[in-house]
């Protein structure tokens, strides 16, 4: 019967998304919960948002980089 189960058993592949294009649902609504809740403290707001907007493009180019490098292979 090991040939039946190496035949028959037909693994399904789980469609999960990649935790890489959910993690813009995680900093988007970072943004303006960052100016709303830092509203006394514009320094600190105005440096965080920058950071927060600056890791949100540097992923953004890593997907993009990361695409294109899969369809050249």
């Amino acid at each position: 019967m090991a040939s039946a189960d190496q035949d028959g058993a037909v693994m399904r592949k789980q469609n999960k998304a990649p935790f890489k294009f959910l993690l813009p649902l995680v900093y988007a609504p970072v943004l303006p919960l960052i100016r709303i809740g830092l509203r006394r403290n514009p320094v600190v707001r105005d440096r965080l948002f920058t950071a927060v907007l600056a890791g949100a493009f540097a992923h953004g180019f890593y997907l993009v980089t990361d695409l294109y490098d899969i369809e050249s292979k």
